[in-house]
């Protein structure tokens, strides 16, 4: 299996630097408000996007049977308008997606049967939960076109990274220049802790590596 470089850069760093990282390059890529279930949960990956819509009353479709051609160590992210009443996303998807290797699931909108991702360690983060199904009730509209999670648009393939502060999106056509600033600004921090361990004030740590500057736009 070829390995994704990127991916393997992405799941190194924390989305804080991250997050500055996009600030530094005027590039919006927080999904606020979506939410790990666990603290503990944490992905890297490649988008793999499905949206949804309300159901068709005339020709109905389903909530979908993509899970079979989410190919290993992606993402799913799922765009369900942000809803709460109606889940996109059940155990049977957490098994499968475990079984199948994936790196986790995002949704914006809600799931259900959280005990079980809870259970077996399974990355999920959510703007909501409920017991309610989506069955009937919105169907699949696209698989892989661009879709919004926390007002940030997504594409499919695009870098997806979550930890316990939320969730964000990398995309792709500048990943490697977000990466090798996340990569600047959480090797400066870390100097800043070891500075500060070895007796240096806060202040004096923070000028020496040029703290307040590392989110500063270019």
């Amino acid at each position: 299996m070829n390995i994704d470089r990127n991916v393997t850069r992405a799941a190194q760093l924390d989305t804080a630097s991250l997050s500055d990282a996009l600030d530094k390059c005027a590039i919006p890529g927080q999904c606020l408000g979506v939410k790990p279930l666990l603290p503990s949960f944490k992905l890297a990956g490649r988008a793999f996007t499905v949206r949804y819509c309300a159901i068709d009353p005339v020709n109905p479709g389903t909530v979908g049977d993509y899970i079979d051609d989410v190919p290993p160590g992606a993402v799913v992210v799922l765009d369900n308008g942000g809803r709460a009443d109606a889940t996109v996303w059940g155990d049977i998807l957490t098994m499968v997606a475990s079984q199948s290797g994936l790196a986790g699931t995002v949704i914006e909108g809600a799931c259900r049967d959280v005990s079980l991702a809870m259970e077996i360690n399974y990355p999920m983060f959510v703007r909501h939960s409920t017991m309610r199904t989506g069955k009937d009730r919105v169907q699949v509209d696209e698989v892989n076109g661009g879709v919004s999670v926390g007002a940030i648009r997504v594409n499919a393939g695009d870098l997806i990274v979550g930890d316990a502060d939320g969730v964000l999106c990398i995309p792709a056509a500048v990943e490697e220049k977000i990466l090798a600033i996340a990569e600047e600004i959480q090797a400066a921090e870390q100097r800043i802790r070891d500075d500060v361990k070895a007796g240096s004030t806060l202040k004096d740590a923070r000028s020496a590596n040029r703290y307040h500057q590392l989110q500063t736009k270019a």
